[in-house]
Protein backbone atom coordinates (compact mmCIF):
# COMPACT_ATOMS: atom_id res chain seq x y z
CA UNK A 1 0.00 0.00 0.00
CA UNK A 2 1.62 3.44 -0.84
CA UNK A 3 2.98 5.26 1.95
CA UNK A 4 1.19 9.15 1.95
CA UNK A 5 0.54 12.13 4.50
CA UNK A 6 -2.21 13.98 3.29
CA UNK A 7 -3.62 15.65 6.32
CA UNK A 8 -2.55 19.30 6.84
CA UNK A 9 -3.10 20.26 10.92
CA UNK A 10 -2.69 23.69 11.85
CA UNK A 11 -3.51 24.93 8.19
CA UNK A 12 -0.45 23.34 7.17
CA UNK A 13 1.85 26.41 8.48
CA UNK A 14 5.43 26.99 8.73
CA UNK A 15 5.99 27.05 12.80
CA UNK A 16 8.95 29.36 13.31
CA UNK A 17 10.24 29.47 17.53
CA UNK A 18 10.37 32.63 18.69
CA UNK A 19 14.03 32.82 20.09
CA UNK A 20 14.84 29.62 18.26
CA UNK A 21 18.50 29.72 16.43
CA UNK A 22 18.99 25.51 15.82
CA UNK A 23 16.00 23.79 16.34
CA UNK A 24 17.00 20.03 15.96
CA UNK A 25 14.92 17.20 17.82
CA UNK A 26 11.20 17.84 17.76
CA UNK A 27 8.58 15.68 18.94
CA UNK A 28 4.73 16.20 19.86
CA UNK A 29 3.38 16.44 22.93
CA UNK A 30 0.09 16.46 22.73
CA UNK A 31 -1.15 19.72 20.75
CA UNK A 32 2.38 20.96 22.11
CA UNK A 33 5.22 20.84 19.50
CA UNK A 34 8.45 20.37 21.69
CA UNK A 35 11.73 21.37 20.45
CA UNK A 36 15.43 21.34 21.29
CA UNK A 37 17.79 24.62 20.08
CA UNK A 38 20.93 23.05 20.32
CA UNK A 39 22.59 26.59 20.13
CA UNK A 40 20.98 27.93 23.73
CA UNK A 41 20.34 24.84 25.39
CA UNK A 42 16.43 25.50 25.27
CA UNK A 43 14.26 22.81 25.86
CA UNK A 44 11.15 24.76 24.26
CA UNK A 45 6.85 24.17 24.52
CA UNK A 46 5.55 25.74 20.73
CA UNK A 47 2.40 26.31 19.84
CA UNK A 48 2.25 25.43 16.85
CA UNK A 49 -1.10 27.08 15.57
CA UNK A 50 0.59 30.54 17.07
CA UNK A 51 4.88 30.02 17.77
CA UNK A 52 3.89 31.19 20.95
CA UNK A 53 7.17 29.51 22.51
CA UNK A 54 7.85 28.57 26.07
CA UNK A 55 11.15 28.12 27.99
CA UNK A 56 10.81 24.73 30.01
CA UNK A 57 14.57 24.64 31.06
CA UNK A 58 15.12 28.07 32.27
CA UNK A 59 16.97 27.57 35.43
CA UNK A 60 19.68 24.27 34.37
CA UNK A 61 19.30 25.90 30.01
CA UNK A 62 23.26 24.65 30.67
CA UNK A 63 22.92 21.10 30.80
CA UNK A 64 21.10 21.28 27.15
CA UNK A 65 23.78 22.87 25.31
CA UNK A 66 24.78 20.87 22.80
CA UNK A 67 21.61 18.72 22.49
CA UNK A 68 20.95 17.17 19.25
CA UNK A 69 17.85 14.75 19.40
CA UNK A 70 14.67 14.39 20.98
CA UNK A 71 11.91 11.99 22.58
CA UNK A 72 9.57 11.90 25.14
CA UNK A 73 8.15 8.58 26.74
CA UNK A 74 6.40 7.60 29.35
CA UNK A 75 6.84 11.16 30.71
CA UNK A 76 10.28 11.04 30.42
CA UNK A 77 12.34 13.24 28.63
CA UNK A 78 15.36 11.62 26.32
CA UNK A 79 18.21 13.65 24.67
CA UNK A 80 21.54 13.70 23.42
CA UNK A 81 24.57 15.77 23.57
CA UNK A 82 27.81 15.45 22.61
CA UNK A 83 28.89 11.65 23.21
CA UNK A 84 26.37 10.91 26.00
CA UNK A 85 22.84 9.98 26.29
CA UNK A 86 20.42 11.49 28.89
CA UNK A 87 16.83 11.16 30.31
CA UNK A 88 15.34 13.49 32.69
CA UNK A 89 11.56 12.86 34.76
CA UNK A 90 8.82 15.39 34.36
CA UNK A 91 7.86 15.33 37.33
CA UNK A 92 11.41 16.37 37.99
CA UNK A 93 10.83 20.25 38.11
CA UNK A 94 14.74 21.34 37.58
CA UNK A 95 14.65 18.50 34.88
CA UNK A 96 17.99 17.40 35.87
CA UNK A 97 19.58 15.01 33.24
CA UNK A 98 20.69 11.37 34.42
CA UNK A 99 23.22 9.54 31.70
CA UNK A 100 21.99 6.53 30.08
CA UNK A 101 25.27 5.91 27.92
CA UNK A 102 27.89 7.20 26.69
CA UNK A 103 29.16 6.31 22.90
CA UNK A 104 32.74 7.43 22.72
CA UNK A 105 31.19 9.41 19.60
CA UNK A 106 29.19 12.51 19.49
CA UNK A 107 25.25 11.19 19.56
CA UNK A 108 22.61 13.36 17.32
CA UNK A 109 19.01 12.00 16.81
CA UNK A 110 17.49 9.34 19.60
CA UNK A 111 14.12 7.48 19.45
CA UNK A 112 12.73 5.86 22.23
CA UNK A 113 10.25 2.61 21.52
CA UNK A 114 8.68 0.37 24.06
CA UNK A 115 11.96 -1.43 25.79
CA UNK A 116 14.38 0.07 22.92
CA UNK A 117 16.45 3.05 22.65
CA UNK A 118 17.63 3.66 18.75
CA UNK A 119 20.66 6.53 18.61
CA UNK A 120 22.20 7.72 15.48
CA UNK A 121 25.91 8.74 15.43
CA UNK A 122 27.83 10.42 11.97
CA UNK A 123 31.04 9.47 13.01
CA UNK A 124 30.52 5.41 13.37
CA UNK A 125 27.73 5.83 10.17
CA UNK A 126 25.51 3.71 12.27
CA UNK A 127 22.00 3.61 14.54
CA UNK A 128 22.91 2.02 17.98
CA UNK A 129 20.44 0.08 19.29
CA UNK A 130 20.08 -0.08 23.37
CA UNK A 131 17.87 -1.79 26.01
CA UNK A 132 16.35 1.32 27.54
CA UNK A 133 16.04 -0.99 30.84
CA UNK A 134 19.04 -2.28 31.24
CA UNK A 135 21.33 0.55 29.10
CA UNK A 136 23.02 -2.36 27.25
CA UNK A 137 23.73 -2.47 23.30
CA UNK A 138 21.64 -4.68 21.77
CA UNK A 139 22.62 -4.34 17.73
CA UNK A 140 23.35 -1.57 14.88
CA UNK A 141 22.11 -0.81 11.62
CA UNK A 142 24.23 1.21 9.08
CA UNK A 143 22.42 4.73 8.07
CA UNK A 144 22.09 5.47 4.67
CA UNK A 145 23.41 8.30 4.45
CA UNK A 146 26.74 10.55 4.83
CA UNK A 147 25.26 13.54 7.10
CA UNK A 148 23.91 14.35 10.74
CA UNK A 149 20.68 12.30 11.02
CA UNK A 150 18.22 12.38 13.54
CA UNK A 151 15.33 10.05 14.07
CA UNK A 152 11.68 9.39 14.79
CA UNK A 153 10.28 5.95 15.17
CA UNK A 154 6.75 4.72 13.93
CA UNK A 155 5.14 1.43 14.61
CA UNK A 156 7.41 -0.92 12.40
CA UNK A 157 9.49 1.90 10.97
CA UNK A 158 12.59 4.06 11.52
CA UNK A 159 12.48 7.38 10.13
CA UNK A 160 15.69 9.62 9.24
CA UNK A 161 16.51 13.00 8.28
CA UNK A 162 19.85 13.99 6.60
CA UNK A 163 21.27 17.10 6.95
CA UNK A 164 24.15 16.96 3.82
CA UNK A 165 21.73 14.53 1.74
CA UNK A 166 18.61 16.60 2.07
CA UNK A 167 16.62 13.48 2.66
CA UNK A 168 13.95 12.02 5.19
CA UNK A 169 14.21 7.97 4.81
CA UNK A 170 12.09 5.28 5.80
CA UNK A 171 13.43 2.79 7.15
CA UNK A 172 12.41 -1.24 8.02
CA UNK A 173 12.53 -1.51 12.05
CA UNK A 174 13.41 -4.97 11.90
CA UNK A 175 16.37 -5.04 9.57
CA UNK A 176 16.97 -0.89 8.81
CA UNK A 177 17.01 -1.50 5.37
CA UNK A 178 15.27 1.63 3.28
CA UNK A 179 11.87 1.20 2.10
CA UNK A 180 12.17 4.65 0.26
CA UNK A 181 13.30 8.27 0.62
CA UNK A 182 11.94 12.04 0.01
CA UNK A 183 14.26 14.83 -0.91
CA UNK A 184 12.98 17.70 1.66
CA UNK A 185 12.13 20.84 0.02
CA UNK A 186 14.70 22.64 2.04
CA UNK A 187 18.65 22.17 3.10
CA UNK A 188 19.47 20.59 6.08
CA UNK A 189 16.79 19.28 7.79
CA UNK A 190 17.71 17.96 11.07
CA UNK A 191 15.01 16.78 12.89
CA UNK A 192 11.44 15.31 12.30
CA UNK A 193 8.21 13.47 13.94
CA UNK A 194 4.72 12.39 13.25
CA UNK A 195 1.44 14.52 14.17
CA UNK A 196 -1.47 12.63 14.62
CA UNK A 197 -4.48 14.67 14.14
CA UNK A 198 -7.01 13.79 17.14
CA UNK A 199 -10.20 14.13 15.00
CA UNK A 200 -9.48 12.31 12.04
CA UNK A 201 -6.54 10.16 12.94
CA UNK A 202 -4.53 10.93 9.92
CA UNK A 203 -0.53 12.01 10.40
CA UNK A 204 1.46 14.41 9.02
CA UNK A 205 5.36 14.51 9.40
CA UNK A 206 7.21 17.53 10.43
CA UNK A 207 10.41 18.50 9.78
CA UNK A 208 13.08 20.99 11.13
CA UNK A 209 15.33 22.43 9.60
CA UNK A 210 18.35 24.80 10.68
CA UNK A 211 21.28 26.21 8.87
CA UNK A 212 22.52 30.02 7.72
CA UNK A 213 20.56 32.80 5.40
CA UNK A 214 22.40 35.55 3.29
CA UNK A 215 20.59 38.65 4.43
CA UNK A 216 21.51 42.45 3.60
CA UNK A 217 21.75 45.16 7.09
CA UNK A 218 21.34 48.45 7.28
CA UNK A 219 24.51 49.93 8.92
CA UNK A 220 24.31 53.72 9.54
CA UNK A 221 27.65 53.53 10.70
CA UNK A 222 29.20 52.61 7.56
CA UNK A 223 29.55 53.96 4.09
CA UNK A 224 27.73 52.37 2.32
CA UNK A 225 25.53 51.54 4.41
CA UNK A 226 24.49 48.60 3.43
CA UNK A 227 26.65 45.10 4.47
CA UNK A 228 26.11 41.43 3.64
CA UNK A 229 25.82 39.11 6.59
CA UNK A 230 25.03 35.46 7.75
CA UNK A 231 22.13 35.00 10.09
CA UNK A 232 20.88 31.52 11.47
CA UNK A 233 17.59 30.42 10.28
CA UNK A 234 15.31 27.78 11.82
CA UNK A 235 11.86 26.44 11.32
CA UNK A 236 9.64 23.25 11.14
CA UNK A 237 7.44 22.38 8.08
CA UNK A 238 5.39 19.89 7.13
CA UNK A 239 7.03 17.29 4.54
CA UNK A 240 4.18 15.91 2.44
CA UNK A 241 4.94 13.43 0.18
CA UNK A 242 4.12 9.97 -1.73
CA UNK A 243 5.66 6.73 -2.37
CA UNK A 244 4.97 4.92 -5.63
CA UNK A 245 5.99 1.37 -5.18
CA UNK A 246 4.96 -0.14 -8.40
CA UNK A 247 6.21 2.81 -10.58
CA UNK A 248 9.26 2.88 -8.33
CA UNK A 249 9.62 6.50 -7.04
CA UNK A 250 8.54 8.83 -3.85
CA UNK A 251 7.31 12.24 -4.77
CA UNK A 252 7.79 15.23 -2.26
CA UNK A 253 6.48 18.30 -1.33
CA UNK A 254 5.39 20.04 -5.04
CA UNK A 255 4.70 24.31 -5.56
CA UNK A 256 2.87 25.63 -8.31
CA UNK A 257 4.96 27.93 -10.30
CA UNK A 258 4.43 30.35 -12.91
CA UNK A 259 7.39 30.46 -15.38
CA UNK A 260 8.07 32.96 -17.87
CA UNK A 261 10.73 32.98 -20.76
CA UNK A 262 11.03 36.02 -22.68
CA UNK A 263 13.59 37.36 -25.76
CA UNK A 264 14.12 41.20 -26.00
CA UNK A 265 15.50 41.90 -29.42
CA UNK A 266 18.70 43.79 -28.76
CA UNK A 267 21.81 43.14 -31.29
CA UNK A 268 25.41 43.51 -30.68
CA UNK A 269 25.91 43.87 -33.86
CA UNK A 270 24.34 45.12 -37.08
CA UNK A 271 22.37 41.99 -38.85
CA UNK A 272 18.68 41.53 -40.76
CA UNK A 273 17.45 38.01 -41.14
CA UNK A 274 14.31 37.07 -43.27
CA UNK A 275 11.88 34.87 -43.05
CA UNK A 276 12.75 34.41 -39.24
CA UNK A 277 11.54 31.02 -37.46
CA UNK A 278 12.71 31.58 -33.37
CA UNK A 279 11.97 28.18 -31.82
CA UNK A 280 11.77 28.16 -27.96
CA UNK A 281 11.03 24.71 -26.42
CA UNK A 282 7.98 24.51 -23.62
CA UNK A 283 7.94 23.06 -20.25
CA UNK A 284 7.83 19.39 -20.44
CA UNK A 285 5.20 16.83 -18.69
CA UNK A 286 7.12 13.70 -16.40
CA UNK A 287 6.46 12.29 -13.56
CA UNK A 288 6.95 15.50 -11.04
CA UNK A 289 6.47 17.85 -13.38
CA UNK A 290 2.82 18.73 -14.89
CA UNK A 291 1.69 21.91 -17.37
CA UNK A 292 -1.57 23.56 -16.25
CA UNK A 293 -1.28 26.05 -18.66
CA UNK A 294 0.69 28.09 -21.18
CA UNK A 295 0.17 31.27 -23.30
CA UNK A 296 2.54 33.60 -25.46
CA UNK A 297 4.00 37.10 -23.73
CA UNK A 298 4.21 39.98 -26.29
CA UNK A 299 4.04 37.51 -29.28
CA UNK A 300 1.80 34.76 -30.84
CA UNK A 301 3.29 31.72 -31.24
CA UNK A 302 2.01 28.59 -32.75
CA UNK A 303 2.94 25.22 -30.79
CA UNK A 304 4.39 22.50 -32.73
CA UNK A 305 5.27 18.63 -31.69
CA UNK A 306 9.46 18.04 -32.00
CA UNK A 307 10.00 14.34 -30.84
CA UNK A 308 7.41 14.42 -27.91
CA UNK A 309 8.29 18.08 -27.19
CA UNK A 310 6.04 21.13 -27.06
CA UNK A 311 8.20 23.87 -28.76
CA UNK A 312 6.42 27.20 -29.17
CA UNK A 313 7.31 28.92 -32.57
CA UNK A 314 7.30 32.66 -33.02
CA UNK A 315 7.74 33.99 -36.64
CA UNK A 316 9.03 37.24 -38.52
CA UNK A 317 9.02 38.61 -41.55
CA UNK A 318 12.25 40.27 -40.86
CA UNK A 319 14.71 41.02 -37.72
CA UNK A 320 17.38 43.58 -38.00
CA UNK A 321 18.99 46.28 -35.91
CA UNK A 322 16.76 48.50 -35.76
CA UNK A 323 13.67 46.58 -34.52
CA UNK A 324 12.75 45.75 -30.75
CA UNK A 325 10.68 42.88 -29.85
CA UNK A 326 9.87 41.29 -26.54
CA UNK A 327 8.42 37.76 -27.36
CA UNK A 328 8.27 34.32 -24.88
CA UNK A 329 6.08 32.30 -22.99
CA UNK A 330 4.26 31.73 -19.47
CA UNK A 331 3.30 28.47 -17.93
CA UNK A 332 1.83 27.35 -14.73
CA UNK A 333 3.67 24.16 -13.94
CA UNK A 334 3.42 21.85 -11.01
CA UNK A 335 6.72 20.62 -9.81
CA UNK A 336 7.25 18.17 -6.98
CA UNK A 337 11.04 16.46 -5.59
CA UNK A 338 11.20 13.15 -6.94
CA UNK A 339 13.37 10.38 -5.93
CA UNK A 340 13.78 7.13 -7.70
CA UNK A 341 13.77 3.89 -5.74
CA UNK A 342 16.05 1.43 -7.47
CA UNK A 343 19.06 -0.56 -5.98
CA UNK A 344 21.77 -2.07 -7.68
CA UNK A 345 20.63 -5.79 -7.40
CA UNK A 346 17.46 -4.05 -9.34
CA UNK A 347 20.04 -4.56 -12.28
CA UNK A 348 21.59 -7.49 -12.45
CA UNK A 349 19.51 -8.80 -15.40
CA UNK A 350 18.84 -6.20 -17.58
CA UNK A 351 17.96 -6.37 -21.27
CA UNK A 352 19.74 -5.15 -24.22
CA UNK A 353 19.75 -1.57 -24.99
CA UNK A 354 17.74 -1.15 -28.06
CA UNK A 355 19.43 -0.51 -31.35
CA UNK A 356 17.46 2.66 -31.67
CA UNK A 357 19.17 4.37 -28.43
CA UNK A 358 22.35 3.03 -29.17
CA UNK A 359 22.23 4.62 -32.11
CA UNK A 360 21.17 7.77 -30.79
CA UNK A 361 22.60 8.08 -27.10
CA UNK A 362 26.19 6.10 -27.45
CA UNK A 363 27.37 8.33 -30.24
CA UNK A 364 29.88 11.72 -30.44
CA UNK A 365 26.90 13.77 -31.29
CA UNK A 366 28.21 17.07 -28.84
CA UNK A 367 31.55 17.50 -29.10
CA UNK A 368 32.47 14.91 -26.37
CA UNK A 369 35.83 14.30 -27.50
CA UNK A 370 35.11 10.48 -26.91
CA UNK A 371 37.98 9.76 -29.60
CA UNK A 372 40.78 11.50 -27.77
CA UNK A 373 43.33 9.07 -25.49
CA UNK A 374 42.53 11.27 -21.88
CA UNK A 375 38.61 10.62 -22.17
CA UNK A 376 38.94 6.90 -23.53
CA UNK A 377 41.44 6.98 -20.46
CA UNK A 378 38.58 7.99 -18.48
CA UNK A 379 36.17 6.35 -19.30
CA UNK A 380 37.99 3.21 -17.95
CA UNK A 381 39.24 4.00 -15.01
CA UNK A 382 35.83 5.71 -14.55
CA UNK A 383 34.55 2.17 -14.68
CA UNK A 384 37.06 -0.57 -13.42
CA UNK A 385 35.85 -3.90 -13.26
CA UNK A 386 32.16 -2.95 -11.72
CA UNK A 387 29.20 -5.18 -14.12
CA UNK A 388 26.75 -3.81 -11.99
CA UNK A 389 25.02 -0.69 -14.41
CA UNK A 390 23.99 1.06 -11.48
CA UNK A 391 27.02 1.10 -9.65
CA UNK A 392 29.03 1.38 -12.97
CA UNK A 393 26.93 4.91 -13.23
CA UNK A 394 27.47 5.96 -9.68
CA UNK A 395 31.38 5.05 -10.45
CA UNK A 396 31.36 7.32 -13.54
CA UNK A 397 29.70 9.91 -11.29
CA UNK A 398 32.13 9.86 -8.31
CA UNK A 399 35.36 9.38 -10.44
CA UNK A 400 34.14 13.10 -12.46
CA UNK A 401 33.48 14.50 -8.84
CA UNK A 402 37.22 13.41 -7.80
CA UNK A 403 38.55 14.90 -10.95
CA UNK A 404 36.64 18.11 -11.25
CA UNK A 405 36.04 21.36 -9.21
CA UNK A 406 33.21 23.59 -10.02
CA UNK A 407 33.92 26.97 -11.25
CA UNK A 408 31.63 29.77 -14.05
CA UNK A 409 33.33 29.93 -17.04
CA UNK A 410 32.06 32.02 -20.15
CA UNK A 411 32.30 29.17 -22.88
CA UNK A 412 31.80 25.17 -22.21
CA UNK A 413 35.61 23.44 -23.48
CA UNK A 414 35.11 19.89 -24.20
CA UNK A 415 35.88 16.99 -22.31
CA UNK A 416 39.45 16.66 -22.88
CA UNK A 417 40.19 20.10 -21.83
CA UNK A 418 38.28 20.02 -18.98
CA UNK A 419 39.96 16.99 -17.92
CA UNK A 420 43.35 18.27 -17.92
CA UNK A 421 42.61 21.95 -16.48
CA UNK A 422 40.59 20.27 -13.87
CA UNK A 423 37.59 22.54 -12.99
CA UNK A 424 34.38 23.23 -14.65
CA UNK A 425 31.35 24.44 -15.19
CA UNK A 426 27.76 22.49 -14.60
CA UNK A 427 27.64 22.13 -18.67
CA UNK A 428 31.30 20.80 -18.86
CA UNK A 429 30.31 18.34 -15.92
CA UNK A 430 27.50 17.42 -18.23
CA UNK A 431 29.85 17.01 -21.42
CA UNK A 432 32.64 15.05 -18.94
CA UNK A 433 29.69 12.65 -17.70
CA UNK A 434 28.11 12.25 -21.01
CA UNK A 435 31.41 11.11 -22.90
CA UNK A 436 32.48 8.18 -19.84
CA UNK A 437 29.01 6.94 -19.71
CA UNK A 438 28.54 6.92 -23.41
CA UNK A 439 31.66 5.61 -23.96
CA UNK A 440 31.04 2.46 -20.90
CA UNK A 441 27.59 1.42 -22.80
CA UNK A 442 25.21 3.98 -20.95
CA UNK A 443 22.57 5.46 -22.71
CA UNK A 444 22.43 8.96 -21.36
CA UNK A 445 21.49 13.15 -22.66
CA UNK A 446 21.21 16.49 -21.78
CA UNK A 447 18.31 17.76 -19.90
CA UNK A 448 17.06 20.34 -17.74
CA UNK A 449 17.89 24.17 -18.87
CA UNK A 450 16.94 26.54 -15.33
CA UNK A 451 16.26 25.95 -11.76
CA UNK A 452 13.74 28.19 -9.32
CA UNK A 453 15.74 30.24 -7.17
CA UNK A 454 15.09 27.87 -4.07
CA UNK A 455 12.60 30.30 -1.57
CA UNK A 456 9.22 28.53 -1.47
CA UNK A 457 8.78 30.76 1.51
CA UNK A 458 8.66 34.30 -1.31
CA UNK A 459 5.31 33.23 -2.80
CA UNK A 460 4.04 35.44 -5.45
CA UNK A 461 7.59 37.60 -5.45
CA UNK A 462 9.17 37.44 -8.90
CA UNK A 463 12.51 35.51 -8.77
CA UNK A 464 15.21 35.44 -11.72
CA UNK A 465 17.58 32.75 -11.44
CA UNK A 466 22.01 33.94 -11.83
CA UNK A 467 22.17 30.74 -14.64
CA UNK A 468 20.98 28.73 -16.70
CA UNK A 469 21.36 24.80 -15.70
CA UNK A 470 21.78 21.26 -17.32
CA UNK A 471 21.68 17.72 -15.81
CA UNK A 472 21.72 14.68 -17.64
CA UNK A 473 19.66 11.62 -17.60
CA UNK A 474 20.59 7.91 -18.44
CA UNK A 475 18.44 4.95 -19.78
CA UNK A 476 17.91 2.35 -17.54
CA UNK A 477 17.24 -0.70 -19.80
CA UNK A 478 13.80 -2.30 -19.13
CA UNK A 479 12.42 0.92 -16.62
CA UNK A 480 13.13 4.17 -18.68
CA UNK A 481 15.25 7.82 -17.78
CA UNK A 482 16.36 8.57 -14.50
CA UNK A 483 17.90 11.92 -13.39
CA UNK A 484 21.19 12.83 -12.47
CA UNK A 485 22.50 16.26 -11.67
CA UNK A 486 25.82 17.10 -13.38
CA UNK A 487 27.65 19.03 -10.28
CA UNK A 488 25.85 19.82 -7.23
CA UNK A 489 26.33 16.68 -5.25
CA UNK A 490 30.17 17.64 -5.62
CA UNK A 491 30.18 19.12 -2.24
CA UNK A 492 33.19 17.86 -0.58
CA UNK A 493 36.92 17.37 -1.76
CA UNK A 494 37.19 13.81 -2.39
CA UNK A 495 34.05 12.41 -1.14
CA UNK A 496 31.94 11.17 0.35
CA UNK A 497 29.72 12.68 -2.26
CA UNK A 498 25.52 12.76 -0.79
CA UNK A 499 23.20 10.81 -3.47
CA UNK A 500 20.12 13.32 -3.12
CA UNK A 501 20.75 14.10 -6.64
CA UNK A 502 21.71 10.47 -7.55
CA UNK A 503 18.18 9.50 -9.21
CA UNK A 504 16.53 12.31 -7.64
CA UNK A 505 15.63 16.37 -8.31
CA UNK A 506 14.54 18.89 -6.04
CA UNK A 507 11.33 20.60 -6.51
CA UNK A 508 13.01 23.68 -8.13
CA UNK A 509 13.80 21.86 -11.22
CA UNK A 510 12.53 23.07 -14.54
CA UNK A 511 13.02 20.44 -16.86
CA UNK A 512 12.11 22.61 -20.31
CA UNK A 513 13.82 20.31 -22.94
CA UNK A 514 15.13 16.61 -24.12
CA UNK A 515 16.27 15.53 -26.81
CA UNK A 516 16.01 18.53 -28.67
CA UNK A 517 18.06 22.34 -28.19
CA UNK A 518 16.00 24.75 -25.91
CA UNK A 519 16.22 27.29 -28.61
CA UNK A 520 16.73 27.55 -32.58
CA UNK A 521 16.77 30.73 -34.80
CA UNK A 522 16.12 29.74 -38.87
CA UNK A 523 15.90 32.04 -41.66
CA UNK A 524 14.52 31.24 -44.99
CA UNK A 525 13.51 27.63 -43.56
CA UNK A 526 17.81 27.22 -42.37
CA UNK A 527 19.11 26.80 -39.13
CA UNK A 528 20.72 30.29 -38.97
CA UNK A 529 24.83 29.15 -38.12
CA UNK A 530 25.83 30.54 -34.56
CA UNK A 531 29.22 31.40 -35.90
CA UNK A 532 27.25 34.41 -38.13
CA UNK A 533 24.77 35.65 -35.74
CA UNK A 534 23.95 34.00 -32.38
CA UNK A 535 21.54 34.15 -30.27
CA UNK A 536 23.31 35.74 -27.34
CA UNK A 537 24.35 38.27 -29.96
CA UNK A 538 20.94 38.54 -31.13
CA UNK A 539 18.78 39.04 -27.99
CA UNK A 540 18.51 39.66 -24.18
CA UNK A 541 16.61 36.43 -22.22
CA UNK A 542 14.31 37.07 -19.28
CA UNK A 543 13.49 34.17 -17.21
CA UNK A 544 10.92 34.42 -14.10
CA UNK A 545 9.80 32.40 -11.48
CA UNK A 546 7.44 33.56 -9.34
CA UNK A 547 6.16 30.46 -6.73
CA UNK A 548 2.23 30.54 -6.50
CA UNK A 549 1.26 27.80 -4.05
CA UNK A 550 2.74 24.88 -2.24
CA UNK A 551 0.93 21.60 -2.94
CA UNK A 552 0.01 18.06 -1.15
CA UNK A 553 0.96 14.68 -3.57
CA UNK A 554 -2.55 13.60 -2.07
Amino acid sequence: MPHSANSVPFGGRTIRPIAACSIHGITFRGKYLWAIDTRNGYLLEIDPATDNTKILNPHNWSDFVGAAGLAIVDDTVWFTAEENIYFCSLTDKELKPQLFARLGDPAEGIAVWEATVYVTCQRKGKILIYNRNSGDFITHFYTPGIGKENITVRDEEIWLTDTIEQTVYCLDRATGKTIFSVLTPFESPTGLTFYTDPQTGKETLYVAYADREVYIRDNPNTEPNHELLYRDRTFIHPLYFHYNAEQRYALSNGYLVEISYVEEISPLDSVELKDVEWHIALPAETPRQKVRQVEAIGVPFIEENHDGQRVAVFKFDTLNSDDCFLFGWRAIVEVWGIKYQLRPRDCEQLPELPPELQQKYLVDDDELAMDTPIVIRAAEDAAGRETNFLRKVYSIRNYVYDKLSYGIKPHIDTPDLVLKRGVGSCGEYLGVLLALCRLNGIACRTVGRYKCPPHPHLKGVPLSPDYNHVWMEFYLPGFGWLPMESNPDDVFEGGPYPTRFFMGLAWYHAEMTKDIPFEILLSEGVKVDKEKVSIGDLAINHVRFTILEELSPE
